[in-house]
Parts: structure tokens; C-alpha cells; sequence
């Protein structure tokens, strides 16, 4: 007997599997919603099909062949992953499963995307979430590699297709000293003065590093950084201790500023706005899961 035919006769294997299973026509009549003549004409058609015998009947019930015993080893593998699969998929229908991996640079997980994912677990406590903190050409390779569902970073992205981008929430930077460098609160700095006083800022291969070192070139200026630090919440100690001055996201600095523990430094040359955002590549089917999270991150986005 040809694949075809096997394929074509899915239904008289389930019921053979819940007949060798309960070794009884009526139990698995009961369960299939059916009737005892219906069930014994299916494996009547399946023993035909198969050119051997798979059920003794008798009073006491049915008992499987040696070929029947076989053929339920297979069997039962199958029609069992088969409703594990329907359950898992009926799981994630409802949000009930499923998972959710995310790269994610930290300064949008600080401004944004802490937020959103307690909004979204006090939702669906059941879904797992795997947080990778990156910068942002790492996010977006694991993207591409395909080992995280979205990537969660901040602009300037480098995002090309098949990965797009939606911007999500802005944010400003500012500038930051520590206590030896007070004074300078007291007046405003130009890009070129800077030059004057170390510079604490991300690695190089950073898209904060490149963003910087782009605005210091359009005003003919050489981006120059006495220390880097591998991600944004080391820049804040080092400023403290008075290392240099750094570029902060605001709500990294607000409580440092309060305390005094750092001034903000005014700048006469205006440090242009940069955003979250979210990048997907848009070759790649998400799951339910994935989309459900890519909504609320939508959610009351401010892309002003």
C-alpha cells in the first residue's frame, strides 16, 4: 500500500489508536462520538488496507495482534504529539504559553521598555521573557541571527532591510560632571570647550559612540574620549568620582542630580532628541506572543 493511502486514512488510525488504547469498540465509540458498527467498519477498512490483522474481538473485549501491538507503538507517538501540539497551539492562542526574546540596548530598557514589560507580565504572567541586554549592532545581529524576536534599542539604529524600524518613545541626553567639575554648571559650554575636559562615553563600536562623534564632526570637531565603558549605567559612577564629563540619558542622571552627587552642565550647541525604538525583521512570522508584546509596545507611543 502506497504513502497516499496511509495519508488519506488518518481518521481510521485515530480510531484505532483510542480502540487499542481502551481495548474496547464501545469506549472508543463513546469518546469518538460515534457508534460501535461505525468503528468496527473503520478497522475493518484499515486491517483491509494494511493486509493484516490487528484486533481479536471476543466477549471480554478486543486484544491487539503482534502486528496491532507495532502498529499502536507508532501510533500512539504520533496522535499524541498531535494533541500536545493542539494544546500548546490552543495555549498560545490564549496567551496561556509561549515565549518572548528580546534584545535589548540598556538605556531602552531603562527609559521604556522596564515599563512595558510589567505591563505586559501582570497581563500574561504564563508567557516567559528572555532579556538580552546589548548594544545596539549586537542587538540587531542577533536579530538578523534570528536568536531574539525583536530588539529594543535606541536611534541611530544602522537598520537595513529586511529589518525595519518604528520609532517608540524620544529622549534627550544631557551633559554631566561630578563635583570637581561644579563650576562648570555656572556657564555654557560649546562642542569646541569641550575639547578641554575628559570625555566618558561609550565603546566605540556603540551607535551612542558614532551618534557623538557625528555631531562633533558637523561642527568640524574631533570626537575626542578619554574613557569608554562597555554600557550606559557605568558612565554615572565614573562621572561621580570625577573621571570626566559624560552624555547621559536624563532619567539615568534625575536622582544623582537631585542629590547632588553630579551638575548638569548647559550646552550651547543643542543636543538633537534620539529615540527607542523597535526593529523586526519583517521576513520572519512572529508568534502570537511576539505580536501581542509588539502592540503594547506600540501603545501611547510619543514620537514627537
Amino acid at each position: 500500500m502506497g504513502g497516499d493511502s496511509v495519508g488519506a486514512n488518518y481518521e481510521y488510525y485515530r480510531i484505532f489508536y483510542y480502540v487499542a488504547k481502551y481495548q474496547s469498540l464501545t469506549k472508543a465509540a463513546n469518546i469518538l462520538r460515534s457508534n460501535q458498527p461505525n468503528i468496527t467498519r473503520c478497522m475493518n477498512k484499515l486491517e483491509q488496507e494494511l493486509g493484516c490483522r490487528l484486533l481479536l474481538r471476543s466477549s471480554q473485549g478486543v486484544t491487539l495482534t503482534p502486528e496491532g501491538k507495532r502498529l499502536y507503538e507508532h501510533v500512539a507517538v504520533a496522535c499524541e504529539h498531535i494533541r500536545a501540539a493542539e494544546k500548546e497551539l490552543s495555549g498560545s492562542r490564549s496567551l496561556e504559553t509561549g515565549s518572548i526574546s528580546i534584545g535589548a540596548s540598556e538605556t531602552a530598557l531603562h527609559v521604556m521598555l522596564l515599563q512595558k514589560l510589567k505591563a505586559f507580565h501582570a497581563l500574561y504572567p504564563n508567557i516567559r521573557l528572555r532579556i538580552s541586554n546589548h548594544s545596539t549592532p549586537q542587538a540587531l545581529a542577533a536579530l538578523k541571527s534570528g536568536s531574539v524576536d525583536l530588539a529594543v534599542v535606541t536611534t541611530p539604529t544602522g537598520a537595513s532591510k529586511p529589518l525595519s524600524e518604528l520609532p517608540l518613545t524620544p529622549f534627550q541626553e544631557i551633559l554631566v560632571g561630578g563635583p570637581g567639575f561644579a563650576k562648570l554648571a555656572e556657564r555654557k559650554l560649546t562642542l569646541k570647550s569641550l575639547l578641554e575636559y575628559p570625555l566618558i562615553c561609550l565603546g566605540r563600536e556603540t551607535m551612542t559612540y558614532r551618534f557623538y562623534e557625528q555631531l562633533f564632526l558637523k561642527k568640524g570637531l574631533p570626537f575626542q574620549v578619554d574613557t569608554e565603558v562597555a554600557t550606559t549605567d557605568q558612565v554615572l559612577p565614573l562621572v561621580k568620582n570625577d573621571l570626566g564629563l559624560g552624555f547621559l540619558p536624563e532619567p539615568f542622571a534625575e536622582e544623582a542630580l537631585v542629590r547632588g552627587e553630579v551638575y548638569r552642565i548647559p550646552l550651547a550647541d543643542q543636543i538633537p532628541k534620539r529615540q527607542v525604538c523597535m526593529v523586526k525583521d519583517s521576513s520572519r512570522t512572529l508568534s502570537i506572543a511576539v505580536r501581542e508584546f509588539e502592540k503594547m509596545l506600540c501603545q501611547q507611543s510619543n514620537t514627537k
